[in-house]
Formats: C-alpha cells, structure tokens, sequence
C-alpha cells in the first residue's frame, strides 16, 4: 500500500551503501516485518528490493511484502555511498506539467494563425491585400514572401495595387502572381502591378466555401493530434510514477476544455470566411 507524504517532510532521496549484502538498508519505524532489529533506535531494518515513488506517494516492496502504516525513515549507514536514488520533488512534477501546458497552447494558437492564413489566401468578391500573403517571389535567388519587399494597398474594392521597393524586381514579382493559384491576371507598368478582382460566379463561390470548409477540418484535426500528443505526455509521467491515474484524468478533462475553446475559434473564423464568400 503507498503511503501519503507531505511536501514539507518527503522523502527527497534513497541511499545504497556498500556493506555484506547488495541492496541498500532502511529503517521502518513500528514496522511489522520480522528482520533484523535495532537495540538502539527500536527500528525494524530490512535490505530492500524495489521501491517506486508518485507526487504525494513512495511505495517499498521488499520480496513480496510492502511496508504500510508507518511513516518510513531513511537510515543512513556511516559507510561510503555507493549512489543515489531521487524522488522527483513536487515543484519539479509542477515544472513538467507547466511545460506541456504551455506547449499545448502555443502549438493551438498557431494553428489557427495557420487556418486564418489559408482563409485569407482565398479570394472573395472584393479586394484585400491578406490574398497575397502566401504568394513568394523568388529574390535574388531566394524565396520571400511578396509582402516583405512591396507594398500592398487597395485604391477601390476591386483592385490591388503592388508598389516594390525595388523597381528590379517587377518582373519576378509578375511571374510569381501568374504561378500562383489566385487566378488573377498583373497589370505591369514598368512602375508598379495592378490587380483587377473580378466578381465571383455563383459556381465559384460553392467551390471556394468547399475549399475553406476542409481548411476549417484540417484545423480542428491538427488540434485534435495536440491534444492527443499531450495526453502520451501526461501518461508517460504515470507511468515514471509522477503523476497518479486520477491526476491525468483530470489533467485530460482540462486539457479537453482547451481544445474545446479553439475548436470554437475555428468555427468563428469559419463563418466569418463563409459570410464574406457569399456576400456579393
């Protein structure tokens, strides 16, 4: 049976130490176990085989009996340490939890920059600058976002207007467009690019609520396998004995809510796409 501990009096570390026999000596306080007795200190001490160790519990087996009842006290032989066996400590346990949290949050959160990304890369009806944030030029011979060597603005609703800070690289930025899956046809000047939006089909708005509807899914997967990831974090504690079967339960209810927020994230961002796709 394991036995309850408290932060202020836990047992922070196991001694083995070098005498006749291989495994390190310990003394239970009142124990039940018929071994070797101290005159001196009326302890009952035994050589013990396995112990093992949770957030607020440390079990000790020796052959097929554990210690129970008792608070358990380390007797330390004046003989050389030979090693040294450590109890995870409550703050360190908290360190972990805190880690997995954290990552759980920052790996959501740019999922749905991600999902907010593939939504502005879909054109609509009118012109918005976000419809040029995933097209790359290749600049001097490295690939950059067009965003990042030009400047974006819409004159009226239905056009863009590309002005690059370097006048050089109209002709890359050109190709770039036409490469792209924006179906939009550069108006190049020799000065800056033009871009006419033209109106969306009714064909072609069910095409794109299709397209923005599976970007919305594969959001909601990739949140679902963060979460999945999280929850072999938290196992792989209980099973190191740091955190006990009730601890990842609610950790794993917890961890749900989270996922629960930013499922509810997509879908606002979801209809406000769906909206934007079918006004005309």
């Amino acid at each position: 049976m394991a036995m309850p501990f408290s932060s202020a009096a836990s047992v922070r570390s196991l001694y083995q130490t070098k005498s006749h026999t291989t495994n390190a000596s310990l003394t239970l306080q009142g124990s039940y176990c018929r071994e070797t007795s101290c005159k001196k200190c009326l302890s009952t001490c035994t050589n013990v085989a396995s112990w093992s160790s949770a957030a607020n519990y440390v079990s000790l087996q020796v052959g097929t009996r554990k210690f129970s009842g008792k608070p358990i006290v380390v007797k330390l032989s004046e003989q050389k340490r030979a090693g040294v066996l450590r109890c995870a400590t409550i703050e360190e346990i908290e360190a972990e939890k805190s880690l997995i949290e954290k990552d759980v949050k920052q790996r959501m959160e740019k999922t749905i920059e991600t999902v907010r990304g593939n939504f502005n890369a879909v054109r609509t009806g009118r012109a918005n600058p976000a419809m040029l944030d995933r097209v790359e030029v290749e600049y001097y011979g490295t690939p950059v976002s067009l965003k990042s060597i030009a400047q974006i603005s819409t004159p009226d609703a239905s056009s863009l207007l590309i002005q690059p800070y370097d006048k050089s690289s109209l002709k890359v930025i050109e190709k770039a467009i036409v490469n792209s899956d924006l179906g939009l046809t550069p108006n190049n000047d020799g000065e800056v690019i033009r871009l006419s939006v033209p109106q969306l089909t009714s064909d072609r708005r069910k095409e794109l609520l299709k397209i923005v509807a599976k970007q919305a899914e594969e959001g909601k997967v990739a949140l679902r396998n963060i979460r999945r990831d999280a929850i072999k974090s938290y196992e792989k504690l209980e099973k190191e004995k740091k955190l006990s079967e009730d601890n990842v339960k609610d950790l794993s209810s917890d961890l749900q809510k989270v996922t629960d927020e930013y499922m509810k994230k997509i879908d606002s961002v979801y209809k406000q796409k769906e909206k934007e796709l079918l006004t005309v």
